[in-house]
Protein backbone atom coordinates (compact mmCIF):
# COMPACT_ATOMS: atom_id res chain seq x y z
CA UNK A 1 0.00 0.00 0.00
CA UNK A 2 1.00 3.73 -0.77
CA UNK A 3 2.39 5.67 2.58
CA UNK A 4 2.37 9.32 2.93
CA UNK A 5 5.93 10.32 4.71
CA UNK A 6 5.58 13.83 6.14
CA UNK A 7 5.31 14.81 9.44
CA UNK A 8 3.73 14.92 12.29
CA UNK A 9 3.09 11.02 11.36
CA UNK A 10 3.57 8.93 8.06
CA UNK A 11 0.03 7.44 6.81
CA UNK A 12 -0.49 4.05 5.41
CA UNK A 13 -3.74 4.95 2.50
CA UNK A 14 -5.19 2.97 -0.42
CA UNK A 15 -6.97 4.39 -3.01
CA UNK A 16 -9.73 1.99 -5.27
CA UNK A 17 -12.67 2.78 -7.84
CA UNK A 18 -12.34 4.92 -11.13
CA UNK A 19 -9.65 7.69 -11.31
CA UNK A 20 -12.55 10.15 -12.51
CA UNK A 21 -14.90 9.33 -9.77
CA UNK A 22 -16.22 11.19 -6.55
CA UNK A 23 -13.59 11.02 -4.12
CA UNK A 24 -14.71 10.03 -0.62
CA UNK A 25 -13.00 9.34 2.39
CA UNK A 26 -13.36 6.60 4.57
CA UNK A 27 -12.06 7.13 8.39
CA UNK A 28 -12.29 4.54 10.95
CA UNK A 29 -13.07 4.27 14.65
CA UNK A 30 -11.18 4.03 17.93
CA UNK A 31 -8.10 1.77 17.58
CA UNK A 32 -9.41 -0.23 14.20
CA UNK A 33 -7.16 -0.05 10.99
CA UNK A 34 -8.54 0.41 7.45
CA UNK A 35 -8.24 -3.29 6.92
CA UNK A 36 -11.21 -3.99 8.96
CA UNK A 37 -13.63 -1.79 6.20
CA UNK A 38 -15.29 -4.62 4.59
CA UNK A 39 -14.39 -4.96 1.15
CA UNK A 40 -18.25 -5.54 -0.23
CA UNK A 41 -18.59 -2.00 1.28
CA UNK A 42 -15.26 -0.48 -1.08
CA UNK A 43 -16.42 -2.57 -3.70
CA UNK A 44 -20.37 -1.11 -3.62
CA UNK A 45 -18.54 2.03 -3.47
CA UNK A 46 -16.46 2.01 -5.90
CA UNK A 47 -19.30 0.55 -8.52
CA UNK A 48 -21.22 3.16 -7.79
CA UNK A 49 -18.92 5.60 -9.15
CA UNK A 50 -17.31 6.88 -5.83
CA UNK A 51 -12.90 7.10 -5.76
CA UNK A 52 -12.40 5.60 -1.89
CA UNK A 53 -9.28 6.67 0.31
CA UNK A 54 -8.84 4.66 3.14
CA UNK A 55 -6.07 5.06 5.51
CA UNK A 56 -4.81 3.87 8.85
CA UNK A 57 -5.63 7.02 11.74
CA UNK A 58 -2.01 7.57 13.32
CA UNK A 59 -1.57 5.70 16.11
CA UNK A 60 -3.03 2.36 14.44
CA UNK A 61 -1.96 0.00 11.62
CA UNK A 62 1.07 0.74 9.56
CA UNK A 63 0.85 4.70 10.26
CA UNK A 64 2.64 6.18 12.60
CA UNK A 65 2.61 6.41 15.84
CA UNK A 66 2.66 9.54 17.83
CA UNK A 67 5.08 10.72 20.73
CA UNK A 68 2.77 12.59 22.63
CA UNK A 69 -1.04 13.14 23.03
CA UNK A 70 -2.74 15.27 20.52
CA UNK A 71 -6.10 16.23 19.56
CA UNK A 72 -9.33 15.30 17.46
CA UNK A 73 -8.76 18.51 15.58
CA UNK A 74 -4.69 16.95 14.32
CA UNK A 75 -6.35 13.80 13.67
CA UNK A 76 -8.59 15.87 11.23
CA UNK A 77 -5.64 17.67 9.32
CA UNK A 78 -4.00 13.96 9.04
CA UNK A 79 -6.98 13.67 6.50
CA UNK A 80 -6.38 16.84 4.78
CA UNK A 81 -2.49 16.25 4.19
CA UNK A 82 -3.82 13.17 2.67
CA UNK A 83 -5.80 15.07 0.55
CA UNK A 84 -3.48 17.78 -0.41
CA UNK A 85 -0.73 14.73 -1.55
CA UNK A 86 -3.32 13.44 -3.48
CA UNK A 87 -4.68 16.56 -5.04
CA UNK A 88 -8.16 15.98 -4.18
CA UNK A 89 -9.76 19.34 -3.47
CA UNK A 90 -12.75 18.07 -2.09
CA UNK A 91 -14.39 14.85 -0.95
CA UNK A 92 -17.09 13.32 0.67
CA UNK A 93 -16.33 12.38 4.46
CA UNK A 94 -17.92 9.16 6.12
CA UNK A 95 -16.47 8.74 9.50
CA UNK A 96 -17.63 5.86 12.14
CA UNK A 97 -17.46 6.56 15.66
CA UNK A 98 -14.09 8.04 16.67
CA UNK A 99 -14.09 8.77 12.81
CA UNK A 100 -17.15 10.80 13.06
CA UNK A 101 -15.63 12.88 15.46
CA UNK A 102 -12.65 13.57 13.27
CA UNK A 103 -15.47 14.35 10.26
CA UNK A 104 -16.45 17.01 12.57
CA UNK A 105 -13.79 18.56 13.12
CA UNK A 106 -12.96 18.19 9.14
CA UNK A 107 -15.91 20.51 8.74
CA UNK A 108 -15.31 22.49 11.63
CA UNK A 109 -11.59 23.86 10.26
CA UNK A 110 -11.97 22.99 6.31
CA UNK A 111 -15.76 22.99 5.25
CA UNK A 112 -14.19 23.87 1.90
CA UNK A 113 -12.71 20.29 1.32
CA UNK A 114 -16.43 18.68 2.26
CA UNK A 115 -18.60 17.30 -0.61
CA UNK A 116 -21.18 16.00 1.51
CA UNK A 117 -20.42 15.11 5.40
CA UNK A 118 -21.03 11.46 7.17
CA UNK A 119 -20.94 11.38 10.59
CA UNK A 120 -21.58 7.41 11.41
CA UNK A 121 -22.86 5.89 14.38
CA UNK A 122 -20.89 8.82 16.38
CA UNK A 123 -22.09 11.63 18.94
CA UNK A 124 -21.55 15.11 19.74
CA UNK A 125 -19.69 15.09 23.04
CA UNK A 126 -22.25 16.33 24.94
CA UNK A 127 -22.37 15.10 28.26
CA UNK A 128 -26.30 14.62 29.12
CA UNK A 129 -26.55 12.23 26.00
CA UNK A 130 -27.46 8.68 27.27
CA UNK A 131 -24.58 6.38 27.52
CA UNK A 132 -24.23 2.61 26.97
CA UNK A 133 -24.39 0.08 29.31
CA UNK A 134 -22.16 -0.40 31.93
CA UNK A 135 -20.67 -3.55 31.16
CA UNK A 136 -20.45 -2.37 27.28
CA UNK A 137 -18.75 0.66 28.35
CA UNK A 138 -16.67 -1.02 30.78
CA UNK A 139 -15.39 -3.75 27.23
CA UNK A 140 -13.25 -0.67 25.95
CA UNK A 141 -11.60 -0.46 29.40
CA UNK A 142 -10.50 -4.56 28.75
CA UNK A 143 -7.26 -5.54 28.06
CA UNK A 144 -5.73 -9.23 27.20
CA UNK A 145 -2.49 -10.60 27.63
CA UNK A 146 -0.82 -12.41 24.74
CA UNK A 147 -1.72 -13.00 20.88
CA UNK A 148 -5.00 -15.53 21.57
CA UNK A 149 -6.55 -13.85 24.83
CA UNK A 150 -6.40 -10.37 22.54
CA UNK A 151 -7.94 -11.74 19.50
CA UNK A 152 -10.46 -13.63 21.84
CA UNK A 153 -11.35 -10.65 23.42
CA UNK A 154 -11.42 -8.74 20.27
CA UNK A 155 -13.76 -11.19 18.78
CA UNK A 156 -16.04 -11.36 21.47
CA UNK A 157 -16.53 -7.45 21.41
CA UNK A 158 -17.21 -7.24 18.09
CA UNK A 159 -20.37 -9.46 19.44
CA UNK A 160 -21.57 -7.30 21.91
CA UNK A 161 -20.92 -4.20 20.06
CA UNK A 162 -22.38 -5.84 16.81
CA UNK A 163 -25.74 -5.55 14.82
CA UNK A 164 -28.21 -8.09 16.56
CA UNK A 165 -30.23 -8.14 13.35
CA UNK A 166 -27.51 -9.42 12.00
CA UNK A 167 -25.03 -11.21 13.80
CA UNK A 168 -21.18 -11.85 12.63
CA UNK A 169 -20.38 -15.80 12.66
CA UNK A 170 -17.59 -16.66 15.62
CA UNK A 171 -15.41 -17.67 12.84
CA UNK A 172 -15.49 -14.68 11.12
CA UNK A 173 -14.88 -12.47 14.55
CA UNK A 174 -11.98 -14.53 15.43
CA UNK A 175 -10.71 -14.22 11.64
CA UNK A 176 -10.86 -10.31 11.67
CA UNK A 177 -9.83 -10.15 15.05
CA UNK A 178 -6.78 -12.03 14.00
CA UNK A 179 -5.92 -9.90 11.17
CA UNK A 180 -5.88 -7.34 12.91
CA UNK A 181 -3.60 -8.07 15.28
CA UNK A 182 -1.11 -9.55 13.44
CA UNK A 183 -0.92 -6.65 11.53
CA UNK A 184 -0.46 -4.24 14.20
CA UNK A 185 -1.48 -4.52 17.87
CA UNK A 186 -0.84 -1.37 19.78
CA UNK A 187 -2.55 -0.44 23.09
CA UNK A 188 -0.47 2.49 23.69
CA UNK A 189 -1.62 3.85 20.43
CA UNK A 190 -5.36 3.17 21.07
CA UNK A 191 -4.95 5.07 24.69
CA UNK A 192 -3.67 7.68 23.24
CA UNK A 193 -6.39 8.00 20.75
CA UNK A 194 -9.15 7.36 23.54
CA UNK A 195 -7.09 10.61 25.56
CA UNK A 196 -7.80 12.59 22.51
CA UNK A 197 -11.53 11.85 22.71
CA UNK A 198 -11.83 12.38 26.13
CA UNK A 199 -9.66 15.44 25.88
CA UNK A 200 -12.58 17.03 22.89
CA UNK A 201 -15.31 17.34 24.91
CA UNK A 202 -18.75 18.89 23.53
CA UNK A 203 -19.14 20.17 20.06
CA UNK A 204 -22.40 21.03 20.29
CA UNK A 205 -21.92 24.41 19.78
CA UNK A 206 -19.76 24.22 16.63
CA UNK A 207 -21.99 21.88 15.17
CA UNK A 208 -24.93 24.73 14.98
CA UNK A 209 -22.38 26.84 12.66
CA UNK A 210 -21.77 23.71 10.25
CA UNK A 211 -23.26 24.95 6.98
CA UNK A 212 -22.93 21.88 4.82
CA UNK A 213 -24.94 19.10 3.04
CA UNK A 214 -24.94 16.50 6.23
CA UNK A 215 -26.12 13.15 6.58
CA UNK A 216 -26.20 11.63 9.84
CA UNK A 217 -26.27 7.56 9.70
CA UNK A 218 -27.06 5.51 13.23
CA UNK A 219 -28.16 2.17 14.40
CA UNK A 220 -31.40 1.83 15.99
CA UNK A 221 -29.92 -0.72 18.10
CA UNK A 222 -26.37 0.84 18.59
CA UNK A 223 -25.12 -0.41 22.16
CA UNK A 224 -21.83 1.51 22.53
CA UNK A 225 -23.09 5.06 21.55
CA UNK A 226 -26.92 4.85 21.83
CA UNK A 227 -29.18 6.15 18.91
CA UNK A 228 -30.10 9.28 20.76
CA UNK A 229 -26.49 10.74 20.33
CA UNK A 230 -26.73 10.22 16.33
CA UNK A 231 -30.24 12.18 16.82
CA UNK A 232 -28.48 15.23 18.51
CA UNK A 233 -25.64 15.49 16.08
CA UNK A 234 -28.54 15.64 13.22
CA UNK A 235 -30.71 17.97 15.90
CA UNK A 236 -27.84 20.20 16.15
CA UNK A 237 -26.87 20.80 13.02
CA UNK A 238 -29.02 23.03 10.51
CA UNK A 239 -30.65 20.92 7.82
CA UNK A 240 -29.03 17.92 8.73
CA UNK A 241 -30.63 14.48 7.41
CA UNK A 242 -31.14 11.66 9.86
CA UNK A 243 -30.95 8.32 8.49
CA UNK A 244 -31.53 5.73 11.54
CA UNK A 245 -31.22 2.14 10.82
CA UNK A 246 -33.13 -0.50 12.61
CA UNK A 247 -31.51 -3.58 13.73
CA UNK A 248 -28.13 -2.03 13.34
CA UNK A 249 -25.42 -1.80 16.10
CA UNK A 250 -22.00 -0.44 16.44
CA UNK A 251 -20.62 -1.72 12.75
CA UNK A 252 -21.66 -1.90 9.35
CA UNK A 253 -22.74 -5.44 8.50
CA UNK A 254 -22.32 -6.46 4.84
CA UNK A 255 -25.88 -6.73 4.69
CA UNK A 256 -26.58 -3.51 5.04
CA UNK A 257 -24.43 -2.48 2.25
CA UNK A 258 -26.77 -2.01 -0.87
CA UNK A 259 -28.60 0.20 1.56
CA UNK A 260 -25.68 2.42 2.66
CA UNK A 261 -24.18 2.86 -0.47
CA UNK A 262 -27.38 3.46 -2.09
CA UNK A 263 -28.32 6.07 0.78
CA UNK A 264 -24.30 7.75 0.17
CA UNK A 265 -24.91 8.23 -3.56
CA UNK A 266 -28.05 9.62 -3.52
CA UNK A 267 -26.91 12.25 -0.87
CA UNK A 268 -23.53 12.61 -2.78
CA UNK A 269 -25.90 13.14 -5.85
CA UNK A 270 -28.07 15.53 -4.50
CA UNK A 271 -25.84 17.58 -2.57
CA UNK A 272 -23.84 18.58 -5.43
Amino acid sequence: MPRLESPPVALEYALTGPDDGTPIVLIRGLGTQMIEWSPRFIDALSTAGFRVLTFDNRDVGLSGKASADYALADMAADVIRLLDALAIPRAAIFGISLGGMIAQHIAFDYPERVLALFPVMTSSGDPDLPRPAPEVFARLMQSASGREASIALTAENRAVFGSPAYPESEALRLQAAARAYDRCHDPEGVARQMRAVNADGSRTARLRGIRLPVCVIHGEDDPLIPVAAGRHVAACIPGARFEGIPGMGHNLPDALVPRLVACVRAFVKASR
